[in-house]
């Protein structure tokens, strides 16, 4: 089954979703569409395939899977790059909507082979080069390397820390677009400043994680071990309704 990506007064809203239940609460709040991941803490990993299937079985919406096999750069090894087509068969099988990939060279350039080779391994599904593109030595002649490679979408927050900073490069990198790929703006965004990068950057699409801290349920504490009782993230039913609203009053 394919989800239905609704518009939301001309925009499309994707939340990164660090779990089925998070992916939920983001299709109860009412986005377009979930980026799902796990580890949001180290910049998002490939979901297990539990939690892939899970959430293709339980959300309407579209489902993109972050394709990521651990964190650090974007560089892989033979092996890593074999996990990664494996991920993306298995997402095709499963019937998801779309897989979020990017691989460089060391050097800042895009690895075209690779990710033509992913791209064709992905394909119907919506294919998205990952913020990957924020590691690129020339962001200009990376569009034009991703456009050529026939992906759809481009999530990026203008090379810089959040997609506010970016805002500048975000409506460069959309002009020269010319509406031949999306470019959808991503990091830092929030129901406060979610219309002034979209105003700004002139984009149509546009990525928040919604997230809220969840403290640990454990009660019982020792003080000789640190760590194994972190508080975690997931995705705020709440925090994606403020989303919506804003968009649907701009």
């Amino acid at each position: 089954m394919r989800g239905i990506e609704k518009d939301i007064n001309g925009y499309r809203l994707e939340i990164c979703s660090n779990s089925s239940y998070s992916a939920l609460q983001a299709q109860k709040g009412g986005a377009s569409r979930v980026e799902l991941c796990q580890n949001l803490e180290n910049g998002g990993t490939t979901p297990s395939y539990a939690q892939i299937k899970r959430s293709r079985e339980l959300l309407d919406i579209g489902v993109h899977v972050l394709i990521r096999p651990r964190g650090g750069d974007f560089v892989y090894a033979e092996a890593e790059f074999e996990e990664i087509k494996m991920d993306v068969a298995f997402c095709k099988e499963t019937g998801c909507d779309g897989v979020v990939v990017g691989i460089l060279h060391p050097d800042g350039r895009v690895d075209k082979e690779r990710c033509a080779e992913l791209v064709a391994l992905a394909k119907p599904m919506t294919c998205v080069f990952h913020r990957a593109f924020d590691r690129c030595s020339d962001p200009l002649q990376a569009l034009e390397d991703i456009i050529a490679l026939g992906f759809d979408r481009i999530l990026t927050s203008g090379m810089r820390n959040t997609a506010l900073e970016g805002a500048q490069l975000l409506k460069e990198l959309i002009a020269q677009a010319g509406g031949r790929i999306e470019i959808m703006p991503g990091a830092g965004v929030t129901a406060e400043n979610i219309e002034h990068i979209l105003l700004t950057t002139g984009a149509t699409s546009i990525h928040s994680s919604a997230k809220a801290v969840v403290p640990s349920r454990m009660t019982f504490e020792s003080e000789d071990l640190e760590g194994m009782n972190e508080p975690t993230m997931e995705t705020s039913k709440e925090n994606v309704e403020a989303l919506v609203r804003r968009l649907q009053d701009m």
